[in-house]
Parts: C-alpha cells; structure tokens; sequence
C-alpha cells in the first residue's frame, strides 16, 4: 500500500474538539510533525467546556505550535471551501458529526444539516481541491456501528448488509457511506469509512451511557437500563482507536477502482451486557474514590424496555482493519473504565 509522509502533511480534522478528534490531534501533535488544522462549531449539544477542555490539552502539548484552531460549521459551504483553499490540506480526517441514536428521532433536521449537508460541502471541498491541482490524498470519515441496525449475524462484517437502519442517525451515517462512495469512484478521492463501536474513555462524551451513568450515579440518582439490561455492547477503548486511525491516516486507497474507497469496522470484538458493564463500572469509581465503598448500585438500578433506535447487539468482526493495519485493540473494559474513573475524579473536582 502507497504511504502519505504525514511529517510533511497538513491534516485537517473536523469536529476537533470532540472526543475522538481530540485525542486524534493529541497523538499526531506529539506522534508527528504535521500542520493539524482543527475545525468545530463549538455547539451546546453537550457541555461546551469539554470542549475547551479538549482544546486546551492539545495547546498545552503544542511546543512547536502546528495546531491551528478555527470555528466553523460544516454546514456552512462557503466558510469550509475558505478553509481547503487557505490551507490546502493533504488529508482530512472528517470526524464532526450530530452524534445521539435517541437524540435523532426528536432532532432530525439536526442531523441533515451536520451528517448530510455537512458532509457533502466536505467532500465538495476534496472534489474542488483536485480542481485547484491541491488535491486532498486521502479523505477519512466517521461512519458507525449502527449501520448494522438489527443485523441478525453477529460478529458484524464489513461485507454485511446495511440497507435496514432502525434509527435517523443511522440513516445518515449510511447516506454518507454511499455518497461518499459515489465521490470516490467519480473524482478518484482515495476515500476511508471508519464504522466505530461504543467508543469510551477519558474526557469522552457525556452523553454516552458510562458517562451519563457515572453522572447520575454522583447524584444518587437512578440509572435506568434499556431493555432490561440485555443490550450487548462492543466497548472500544480511546486509545485504540486512535492507534487504528494513526495508522490508516498515512496511507493512501490507491487509484484504482477496487482500493479507491474502503470500509472498517473500529471495534473491540468482544461485546458486553450492560448489565455486566455498570458492574465494572461501580468497581472502578468506587476503586477512583468518585463513589463511597459502601455505595451499593443495585439501590440506583431501574430496568426498562428496549427503546424506538437502539440496536440489542453491537459486536465488531475486526479481520480487515487487523488485515490491513496490523493492529488489534490492547485494552481490557477492566482497565479502559479504571482510566475514565480516574479522569472523571480529577476533572469532576476541578470543574
């Protein structure tokens, strides 16, 4: 496979001070020598000073000063074709996005403007820069395990079908598969889906469940599982994905037809209940000092049924990224939530 020499690149990543693409920027600034040029539009869908937080450590790590931050929205096509012409970026890693399966069917007009019109001005943007004779050498993007909807075969495979999602932010994510596809194969755009599974780790996302669980359970208040605790998820640690994307960043598709445009799935391969998971949980923020050792959270549990989008089963086949990458995930849920028990306790105490 043809490399991309990243100590020489300038990487555009999108949704930057988001969780992934925050610690994407965190490793390349202290793994390369890349520009990084960093857009996010900064919105409230969860606490903006995360954000900052984010933004702050990829600063403090910024010795050589290679990180340029930029508030844009994606939706916005004229701000996003300015920001490929000011800085002619060699690759991008397309990571911004209207997260939230439940937050989607009360929100959609949402999601088109973000996951769909925010992702067309973005490979838009790659279509123009070949124009320009700057052209983009390989565009990456977020994609998600929910295109599998009700897959009845497990583990979940890149081959699969994916014609059946059963929640709107599925459905985009499976709309920016295929359009993304079409621009490949039309302009020759080496192209890169990552489909990723229940990402989780420090400084991630509130709105995920071990997040918004630690919240609540900080507050003594109850916890509700859907489904009654039988939803199977593949848990995938920070930390690994950013060493799949690291990896999959230097490397270009190639032009031909069959290599132009890739999928892989970005997962654990070994799914948990979540009944099984908030046990894990409890251990390492009771083990981080973030709840008492007496706190018992079975008082706090309250199970209900399975809710309109969520999937029962996320469970990653994984031999293609390991295939072409060489690399499979290191760290246990054990370990992963004794890391985010830790992160919370400090950040927690310092808000």
């Amino acid at each position: 496979m043809k490399e991309i020499n990243i100590n020489e690149s300038t990487i555009l990543i999108t949704g930057v001070a988001g969780f992934i693409g925050g610690a994407l920027a965190l490793r390349l600034i202290a793994a390369t020598c890349a520009q990084i040029i960093g857009i996010d539009n900064l919105n409230d869908y969860y606490d903006v000073r995360l954000k900052e937080y984010r933004l702050n450590r990829i600063r403090e790590q910024d010795d050589d000063h290679r990180f340029t931050f930029i508030k844009v929205d994606i939706a916005d096509k004229d701000v996003v074709f300015d920001v490929f012409d000011a800085y002619k970026p060699d690759i991008v890693v397309h990571l911004a996005a209207q997260a939230g399966v439940r937050y989607s069917i009360d929100n959609p007009s949402v999601y088109i403007q973000s996951n769909i019109i925010g992702f067309f001005n973005m490979v838009e943007a790659c279509r123009k820069s070949i124009e320009m004779n700057s052209p983009v050498k390989h565009f990456l993007f977020a994609s998600s395990s929910s295109v599998y909807g009700n897959n009845e075969k497990i583990p979940y495979s890149e081959n699969d079908s994916t014609d059946q999602p059963v929640s709107f932010y599925a459905a985009t994510k499976k709309a920016d598969e295929v359009i993304g596809y079409s621009y490949a194969k039309l302009y020759g755009i080496p192209m890169t889906g990552m489909r990723f599974f229940t990402v989780y780790g420090p400084a991630g996302r509130p709105d995920m469940a071990y997040y918004k669980f630690t919240e609540k359970l900080v507050k003594g208040e109850k916890i509700e599982l859907y489904n009654y605790g039988k939803n199977r998820r593949d848990f995938t640690y920070i930390d690994d994905v950013v060493d799949i994307i690291e990896k999959l960043v230097g490397e270009e598709c190639g032009t031909d037809s069959e290599k132009i445009y890739r999928i892989f799935n970005i997962g654990n391969n070994n799914p948990i209940e979540t009944i099984e998971f908030i046990g894990l949980l409890e251990r390492a923020l009771k083990q981080k000092k973030v709840l008492i050792d007496d706190f018992n959270i079975s008082d706090y549990v309250k199970f209900s049924e399975a809710q309109m989008g969520d999937v029962e089963t996320t469970y990653a086949d994984i031999d293609r990224v390991f295939a072409y990458c060489g690399i499979k995930p290191r760290v246990k849920i054990v370990d992963g939530l004794m890391c985010f028990a830790e992160w919370y306790e400090k950040y927690s105490s310092n808000a």
